[in-house]
């Protein structure tokens, strides 16, 4: 058995539904308690805004916001339309995404694909939909998943994910609160990337800069010469041009490959 149903949009839709339809299994009980869940979740990400801690608190969040779950985990979307592990709270989870890798199929991509909230009661019965992740599957046991589309505004970014050891585990409910969480956790993955990508750009153009002052003051050349004989030692050993920077200001030498 699965079940599809288009990822809400609007908090305020989520809330209402909620309420809506009273305290239930599997998710926080009330609108209030997922506002308080979603207002701890944004203190702790303030806390460290790293990418990787923001990957880790949105998983370790899943599971706090919807008790019915066991385990979860954030895959991201690669090149070429590849998905990847990017944070988990367990081996298991870790285990069945080196399955769908493995078998290119499973409801972690169909959801970080295709943009699908995909519901499964239990994994090993679903032969018809992915044969070879289905065959794989049983020998983890009976798992129930729920799989949400994670992203920031129109650029998709992979999947939330939770698991469970009991058959049918996530109710109406629990889809709710997990595709609320995925609204709020998708804007901080992507804002902590775009973070995380300015400061790897500093550090490289620091580690330029130095490789560049070096070969200034070793050759008597100007700047732009320097650079293009850090720009010629990366093209000649294939390697990136910081990476090629960072070996001259280690070692005072360039790179011969």
């Amino acid at each position: 058995m699965d079940g599809r149903c288009k990822a809400p949009t609007m908090d305020s839709a989520l809330l209402g539904a909620a309420d809506a339809h009273g305290p239930a299994q599997g998710a926080a009980g009330t609108s209030d308690d997922l506002a308080q869940h979603l207002a701890d979740l944004a203190g702790s990400l303030q806390a460290d805004p790293s990418h990787q801690a923001v990957l880790d608190r949105t998983a370790a969040a899943a599971v706090e916001l919807v008790p019915s779950a066991q385990h979860a985990g954030v895959c991201l979307l690669r090149a070429r339309h590849r998905v990847s592990p990017a944070a988990s709270t367990s081996e298991l989870v870790l285990e069945l995404d080196e399955l769908q890798a493995q078998t290119g199929q499973g409801p972690c991509w169909d959801a970080a694909l295709h943009g699908a909230v995909t519901h499964v009661a239990d994994l090993a019965a679903e032969a018809d939909r992915w044969p070879d992740l289905a065959a794989r599957a049983r020998a983890l046991g009976s798992l129930s998943v729920l799989c949400v589309h994670l992203r920031a505004g129109s650029t998709s970014l992979g999947a939330l994910k939770l698991l469970s050891e009991t058959p049918a585990a996530f109710d109406t409910r629990a889809v709710q609160a997990l595709a609320l969480l995925a609204v709020h956790a998708g804007r901080a993955v992507a804002d902590a990337h775009q973070l995380e990508n300015l400061r790897v750009g500093l550090a490289n153009r620091d580690v330029i800069g130095q490789a560049k002052g070096i070969l200034m003051e070793r050759h008597r050349i100007t700047a732009d010469q320097a650079f293009g004989l850090l720009a010629t030692a990366s093209q000649h050993t294939n390697r990136k041009l910081h990476e090629v920077a960072a070996e001259l200001a280690a070692t005072g030498e360039l790179p011969l490959r």
